[in-house]
């Protein structure tokens, strides 16, 4: 274990007022589950993780995205997750921190039980796990309900707490008062401790980008009372992308609210767990990286750890903590023309059985460095190694003779045939051995669909520079990115109606995430668009088709303008939702409903009404009331030049049901019955009203309060 030289030592701690967290991303629950030998890694490492939780006697588990490496998990893989997390995190070990946020904010609509699983009577919880979504498992689909994902199931199902949902409008000229990304906290306390945590599951990086510099992320932060607001530790859960992929493919470090204390950083897989300090700013960013590798790139080789965080006050640490169940992984890269040109070397390169020797002699040294390292982190004479993954990569070099690329070689050892002697002793025999070439054709026409652009037609998963490409058939297949062959094949059409960036998107969600409703939602929706807009306008017979293209550049704008798709529109059943729209990661689903003065109650089962649920812990009121739209609309300063928006809509109808319903006491363990007494002493706090404030990201003033904000002189 190895602990950051940070600002809370050990001797500091006092477990009665100490938060204690383990955090963990990027599980990829599910990845290659059909595969016999690798097919279990994902879930045995998760297994170790809540295990470590429970010896470590951790508050709670904190998981930043991607627990799923599928959108639609398998029946298997789902419950082996489940089984696993009721193992694990129920029992009746007490809770020892306090919710002090509304227990049914995020809830359910039209049920009685809370958002947070710890709370409800009905469940008995040890470990509560919280949890955001990442681009792999965000919410898709169009219901009643709204966009749902893996994470909904498991959120209804009592055994994980799924925060962090997003409700993003496309089309902004329409909708004015529902702007940008809202960040409501979860707000615990424990002794003199004071804990905010805020999430933003995956939102689609150009328009994240987009809300960030339109200064339209907006976070609540709690107001009153006697709690002042330099006594939160704010931590920010986001997964995103932090290595700049392009101008707007990525999110800045730098771009969060100073009120942050920690962010931590999903999506990233290379654990880089030690706080890392941002420059200008005051808080800090950890990445724990992902739990099992999902490619066979240099940064999934690290050491994967999960950490333990921490918190006391306005202070913390992170403890790191190796973990033991991840499959051995080494990588290494030869330059055939540099090996031929040493002294001793044997390598012919106009002789394949020479290439084949030696690389066969370097896979041999990279099995017997995974062994070594494996024994030093285990006791071989208990534990067998698993079978390692091995990657040996073959590029081109410089010479004094001039480039030597791996394709001038006369012959060159086939890879999947030379990883046939491995099998047995290599997880992935088939790619143990990737040759590389330098490209040295022009890019693929626009109007060539079957063929991937060079540059933008492969992935990033495995490293690598521009102007290189594989040269495995295997490889080049697992490259190509399906939105490239979309895109090039509506660049070579003539599209009178449809907004071609739009049905992109709708293809990629239809094969990517198997909405099935998604080109026929884009259909609608820009025939609906473009119908308005030729409405609106006087067309003579003679200019129908210039009108009409007129109406498709102008509906296309606002697409480029608002980088998320638009929704469903709102339908029958009650409240309709927003559905998912981006393609790979955007969520559209509602995180909050607008707040409501009057008080919830729930229905209990013999038809009379009783309150909300009492609490697990230690059953304290909520911190504040939320404040109405109003109030939030007076309390805000918008940090653009535009004139402020106008006052939202009224609040929408509670989430519960007012019904008549008995008292009903808690059965089950004597905690659950104390908790319900604790609950009766406080009740008369409860009807003190409190708000909150929300605060958009930008810099506050010197001397300024969280809910006051300034304008921002920066872009």
């Amino acid at each position: 274990m190895t602990t950051f030289p940070g600002l809370l030592s050990d001797a500091d701690t006092t477990v009665n007022s100490c938060f204690r967290i383990l955090l963990a991303t990027d599980n990829h629950i599910g990845y290659a589950e059909k595969d016999p030998i690798r097919g279990q890694d994902a879930i045995n490492t998760f297994r170790e993780i809540l295990q470590l939780a429970v010896e470590e006697q951790v508050d709670f588990i904190l998981l930043a995205g991607d627990l799923f490496h599928e959108n639609k998990p398998s029946r298997t893989c789902m419950h082996q997750t489940i089984a696993l997390l009721r193992q694990y995190t129920l029992g009746d070990k007490p809770i020892s921190f306090e919710l002090l946020s509304d227990p049914m904010d995020g809830s359910t609509p039209g049920f009685s039980f809370p958002a947070v699983n710890y709370e409800d009577p009905n469940l008995n919880i040890a470990i509560p796990v919280f949890s955001i979504h990442g681009n792999h498992d965000d919410p898709q689909g169009t219901g009643p309900e709204g966009a749902l994902c893996a994470l909904d199931v498991l959120s209804v199902s009592g055994v994980l707490n799924y925060f962090g949902k997003v409700d993003l409008s496309a089309d902004e000229a329409n909708e004015p008062e529902d702007k940008g990304i809202k960040i409501r906290p979860i707000l615990l306390r424990k002794g003199d401790t004071h804990l905010a945590l805020y999430g933003v599951g995956n939102v689609k990086d150009q328009r994240m980008h987009y809300e960030l510099r339109s200064n339209r992320v907006k976070m609540y932060m709690p107001e009153g009372g006697e709690i002042a607001e330099d006594d939160w530790f704010n931590i920010l859960l986001v997964h995103q992308n932090r290595v700049k992929h392009g101008p707007q493919q990525f999110v800045p470090e730098g771009m969060f609210d100073d009120s942050i204390k920690l962010v931590v950083w999903g999506h990233e897989h290379d654990c880089r767990i030690t706080p890392e300090s941002v420059e200008g700013k005051e808080y800090f960013i950890t990445q724990p990286g992902s739990s099992v590798a999902t490619s066979l790139a240099p940064g999934e080789a690290l050491q994967k750890h999960v950490g333990i965080l921490s918190v006391q006050g306005s202070q913390f640490q992170i403890a790191s903590y190796p973990l033991k169940t991840v499959r051995p992984f080494e990588l290494d890269e030869v330059v055939l023309a540099e090996e031929a040109a040493k002294p001793d070397s044997k390598i012919n390169l106009d002789e394949k059985d020479t290439i084949s020797a030696f690389l066969r002699g370097r896979v041999e040294d990279l099995i017997r460095t995974a062994r070594r390292k494996w024994n030093e982190t285990h006791d071989a004479s208990q534990e067998e190694m698993m079978l390692p993954l091995i990657r040996l990569k073959v590029r081109e070099a410089d010479t004094p003779l001039g480039p030597v690329e791996t394709s001038e070689a006369k012959e060159m050892t086939n890879p999947v045939r030379f990883g046939q002697d491995f099998i047995g002793r290599v997880a992935n025999p088939r790619d143990v051995l990737q040759y590389y070439r330098k490209k040295k054709t022009e890019k693929k026409a626009a109007n060539r669909p079957d063929v991937p652009e060079g540059d933008e037609g492969f992935s990033d998963g495995d490293d690598d520079d521009d102007g290189m490409a594989a040269m495995t058939t295997s490889d080049r297949l697992a490259k190509v990115r399906m939105a490239n062959l979309v895109r090039q094949y509506l660049k070579a059409q003539s599209l009178d109606v449809l907004i071609e960036d739009g049905l992109e998107d709708a293809v990629m969600r239809f094969v990517d995430k198997d909405d099935k409703d998604a080109i026929k939602d884009f259909v609608s929706g820009t025939l609906e668009g473009v119908g308005k807009e030729m409405r609106s306008r006087d067309v003579e017979e003679e200019n129908v088709e210039e009108e009409m293209a007129n109406a498709k550049d102008t509906v296309a704008s606002h697409f480029a303008e608002q980088p998320a798709r638009q929704d469903k529109s709102k339908k029958a059943k009650g409240k309709g939702r927003n559905r998912a729209s981006d393609n790979d990661s955007m969520a559209e689903d509602s995180m909050m409903e607008e707040d409501s003065d009057d008080q919830v109650r729930v229905p209990a089962r013999n038809g009379a009404t009783r309150p909300r649920a009492a609490a697990k812990s230690k059953g304290q009121p909520a911190l504040f009331t939320p404040a109405s739209d109003d109030d939030n609309d007076e309390d805000e300063q918008y940090m653009s030049d535009e004139p402020p928006s106008p006052p939202p809509k009224a609040a929408a109808k509670s989430r519960a049901a007012k019904a008549k319903a008995a008292p009903k006491t808690p059965s089950g363990t004597a905690k659950k019955a104390a908790t319900s007494a604790r609950s009766t002493k406080t009740s008369g706090a409860a009807s003190r009203p409190q708000r909150q404030t929300q605060l958009s990201f930008t810099k506050k003033a010197q001397g300024a309060r969280g809910s006051r904000l300034v304008e921002s002189d920066s872009d």
